[in-house]
């Protein structure tokens, strides 16, 4: 009950911030990365719902042909599912792991992805798990790779709880060195608390805000 009374509070103090979860980016600017990715141009539906933007996908497609990763972990599908996958397709082939709480949703990911001749590794994690150390719950994960190069972070959805994401963190220790996390929806409250826990306990990772988007991207990346 304490947790659903802040959940209430702290959506009136974020609605600005997911009014603009609407705004996924103009035309021109999906136009534009679709043809980065080589991807047809109505591959994508209005990116808002979908919870990703235009500079999100961008930076995404940024950090993998820079990088090359051979391990991609997502936590939450979507559109972000479909752009990783091609790119990982154009810049060094490698997996995408992509993780959801809603299985039906799940399924028709993998039927998305092969439309357009793609794979990726979809999996139901159901949201089950606590942590003492953050409010709210947190995927049930079936299986994760050992290491991880790039951990995307888009869920779970802030209704769960504005600081739930914080919980990702159980990942970190299994983010290879030179690797990179992005964080969503870096701008709202909830994650700007959830950052700065992550600044002061992971002194190995070097977090930067980029507020280039419409709802704000964390990137952390781990020293060699």
């Amino acid at each position: 009950m304490g947790e659903k009374v802040f959940q209430l509070g702290f959506a009136l103090v974020q609605w600005p911030w997911l009014l603009k979860s609407l705004y996924g980016g103009t035309k021109a600017q999906k136009a534009a990365l679709l043809q980065r990715v080589g991807l047809d141009s109505d591959a994508l539906p209005h990116l808002g719902s979908w919870k990703a933007d235009t500079y999100l996908l961008h930076r995404i497609v940024d950090e993998i042909e820079a990088r090359q990763p051979q391990v991609v972990v997502e936590l939450g599908s979507g559109a972000t599912s479909l752009v990783i996958a091609k790119a990982l397709s154009l810049h060094g082939g490698g997996a995408l792991y992509s993780y959801d709480q809603h299985e039906p949703f799940v399924r028709q990911m993998g039927e998305w992805l092969t439309e357009h001749e793609l794979a990726a590794r979809f999996h139901h994690a159901p949201l089950g798990q606590r942590d003492p150390a953050w409010p709210g719950l947190w995927y049930e994960l079936p299986e994760i790779p050992a290491t991880i190069d790039m951990l995307i972070i888009d869920g779970p959805p802030w209704a769960v709880h504005p600081f739930a994401r914080g919980m990702a963190e159980r990942l970190f220790e299994r983010v290879a060195p030179r690797g990179v996390i992005l964080l969503d929806d870096a701008a709202r409250p909830g994650e700007r608390i959830v950052a700065r826990r992550w600044r002061r306990k992971w002194r190995d990772l070097d977090f930067t805000f980029e507020g280039g988007g419409t709802k704000g991207l964390l990137i952390g990346r781990k020293g060699r």
